[in-house]
């Protein structure tokens, strides 16, 4: 395999990219997403894959109970908060698309709220012939009658965007359309329209997101629309919004240079003015007059330093004229991180992490002084703000850990009221949640979270499934899954969720330790984890599988190439693989911040490193993965899930392919395939790792 590698880098710097992926590659023709053969390949994939699964004796009740569960109205119906209503999009057996609905606030704090349906779903695409997938709305603030609806076809990032009248309940005949496309539009006021879409040839981006931003008035064609910015091409995107509150309106317009990196700009006197924050800032938005950003890297202002991961609100005025005067609203400790900022029309809100356990904060601007107060929780788990109101100081936020409920809050003034919760969709009598730490390669301690079903034994013998992510500084903490509880924990399966490197949980420092050149350490991380849960008896590798999605498909396809000794079963879902070609397919180009450019030798020279395509060959002997995917997954190709499996099979390993037709970049548009997902997933794990 070295002698290999050593070969592809000499061909590398002789030959252009482009010809040295059509000289290698021979399976290019699965990139052709509706290609006719590449369809005729999935559907025999499909055949082979749900015959093996669909046999096994767990799918069938699994199906049935995960079906049971997602259909459940005894879910917990999350809000959003528009003016006087309370909007919910629903499915169930009865509304298999969805509906959109709406009740007031003094309905909803009711055990059975009294729901107005806004749109059907399933109407409507029967109507218009259209697998159509509720992708949210826009509304215009304060009256929230005028929206901008989101329709996918099967549920991919590309969407149809009509203006809708939820007083009339129908779309506006004449009103703001956009043709589908991976679009950004939202109110500036009754009669104009921020608009970032696909206006024609080169206004996109190289990653296919919009470029040009532009102001559009009603009754007027969007050929005449007026531009406010044009992002360069090799930027990630650009788009424009308007934030209301009891000051005013802010007109914003951002220009994201790459995943991490961008320009904000406020519109005074039609005049873009760039706000003076870092780059690599996070934007959290404007309230009371203040700019609120989070710090990715320490920031000299003047005469004082700000810290990495730090909060901080400045007033506009003070940015826009230059004045070095910021407020620092948090600062992160050691192991103590920033997770999330929302706002309500009076109070800042912010959710921190302390050891990847849930805190959640008000905070309150008046006299020209800050002031901060803990909201009460039921425990140490996780806590996440649900929806806010922009009229009103009320917010609702969720309660959970693996073994608790989801609960919903409602806070209105001074005291948190528990509105609703789930019930207990598997039984956790007997299970328990403990939080370990392993030592990386390089010495990190990398903390990780065990859930152990009723009965367990630490004698190496339980049924493990690993779940980890790394990238993009997403955070893996504890939440409730009814699905997983009863397909896996009750019947007797370990749950393993590990905080590795790649991720927030610690702040963007524990970000920046594993990307780009560092990506490595991702995989070094989760092959510390496990090793740990081996030498605790927990499991041992005959009975351990690991699971990721997205980024953690590309995380769990390094750890099996790399180590196919340490892992029985591969869950590999909706992944990137051909680190090679990432940055040619659908928005790949816009993660080149977070991976490298594979078309520059230095970047390519760790990248392949951990490039699961480049990395699988014949001699080893893996494990059995079991690969998904969707057809109309259009962030993440499914010519990555594809050209893995047809490498392998031609290989003569054996593999698992499962390629649902809709779901987007996730499970299913629909109940069913979520369930059939599902399914299929935990008969596969149950059938490898028993």
């Amino acid at each position: 395999m070295r002698r290999a590698a050593a070969v592809a880098a000499v061909l590398f710097l002789l030959v252009p990219a482009a010809a040295l992926a059509q000289e290698t590659d021979p399976y290019l023709w699965l990139e052709e997403i509706d290609g006719a053969k590449a369809v005729a390949w999935v559907k025999e994939q499909n055949a082979k894959s749900q015959g093996e699964l669909e046999a096994v004796p767990q799918y069938k009740p699994i199906f049935a109970r995960s079906l049971e569960i997602y259909d459940s109205n005894a879910r917990i119906p999350f809000p959003s908060v528009k003016g006087r209503f309370v909007y919910n999009f629903w499915q169930d057996k009865a509304h298999e698309r969805g509906i959109w609905r709406r009740t007031t606030l003094a309905s909803y704090r009711s055990p059975e709220p009294a729901w107005e349906t806004v749109l059907d779903l399933d109407a409507l695409s029967k109507a218009e012939n259209e697998t159509w997938v509720f992708k949210g709305a826009d509304c215009l603030s304060p009256e929230y009658r005028h929206c901008m609806i989101n329709l996918s076809r099967g549920g991919g990032d590309a969407v149809v965007e009509r203006e809708f009248d939820t007083a009339a309940k129908t779309f506006v005949d004449g009103g703001f359309s956009l043709k589908e496309a991976k679009s950004g539009a939202s109110f500036r006021d009754a009669d104009t329209l921020w608009v970032a879409t696909d206006f024609g040839a080169g206004s996109l981006t190289s990653s296919g997101y919009p470029r040009i931003v532009k102001l559009w008035k009603r009754g007027t064609p969007l050929s005449l629309a007026r531009t406010v910015l044009e992002a360069k091409q090799e930027d990630v995107g650009a788009g424009g919004f308007s934030i209301f509150n009891p000051e005013g309106r802010y007109d914003v317009v951002v220009q994201d240079l790459t995943a991490f990196t961008a320009r904000i700009y406020v519109v005074l006197d039609n005049r873009l003015v760039r706000l003076a924050i870092p780059e690599d800032a996070s934007f959290k938005g404007i309230f009371r007059d203040h700019a609120i950003f989070s710090l990715r890297t320490d920031w000299k202002a003047g005469a004082a330093t700000y810290r990495q991961g730090a909060l901080l609100a400045a007033r506009l005025d003070d940015l826009l004229q230059d004045r070095n005067v910021f407020t620092v609203l948090f600062e992160p400790g050691d192991r103590v991180s920033l997770d999330e900022v929302a706002s309500t029309r009076d109070r800042l809100l912010m959710g921190t992490l302390d050891n990847v356990r849930g805190k959640l904060y008000r905070l309150a601007f008046s006299n020209g002084a800050w002031s901060r107060e803990e909201v009460p929780l039921p425990g140490q788990g996780t806590v996440g703000v649900s929806a806010a109101s922009d009229e009103a100081d009320l917010f609702f936020f969720t309660y959970q850990d693996f073994l608790t409920p989801s609960s919903l809050f409602l806070m209105d003034g001074g005291k948190a009221e528990k509105v609703k919760s789930l019930p207990a969709f598997f039984n956790a009598d007997g299970m328990s949640i403990e939080q370990h730490e392993a030592a990386s390669k390089d010495g990190t301690r990398i903390p990780y979270f065990v859930v152990t079903p009723k009965g367990y034994k630490a004698d190496g013998n339980a049924p493990t499934l690993l779940y980890a992510y790394g990238g993009f500084e997403a955070s893996m903490v504890p939440t409730y899954s009814g699905t997983r509880g009863a397909a896996w924990l009750e019947r007797g399966g370990v749950f393993v969720l590990a905080n590795i490197r790649g991720g927030g949980e610690f702040g963007p420092r524990w970000h920046v330790a594993g990307m780009r050149e560092n990506r490595i350490r991702t995989h070094e991380d989760l092959v510390a984890v496990a090793e740990d849960l081996v030498a605790r008896k927990i499991t041992t590798s005959r009975h351990l599988g690991v699971e990721g999605g997205s980024n953690g498909g590309l995380l769990v396809g390094t750890a099996f190439t790399l180590r196919p000794d340490l892992f029985h079963a591969v869950v590999c879902q909706v992944p990137l693989l051909d680190m090679r070609r990432y940055s040619k397919l659908l928005a790949g180009a816009s993660w080149m911040e977070e991976y490298g450019d594979p078309d520059k030798p230095e970047d390519w020279a760790y990248m392949k490193t951990w490039s699961p395509y480049q990395l699988v060959t014949k001699d080893a002997k893996y494990p059995k993965v079991f690969f998904w995917t969707t057809t109309r997954d259009d962030r993440v190709h499914p010519a990555h899930a594809r050209k893995m499996v047809a490498k392998m099979l031609d290989m003569g390993h054996p593999v698992l392919y499962f390629e649902n037709i809709e779901g987007g970049h996730g499970t299913g548009a629909v109940n069913k395939q979520r369930a059939t997902t599902t399914a299929l997933e935990y008969a596969y794990l149950w059938e490898t790792l028993r």
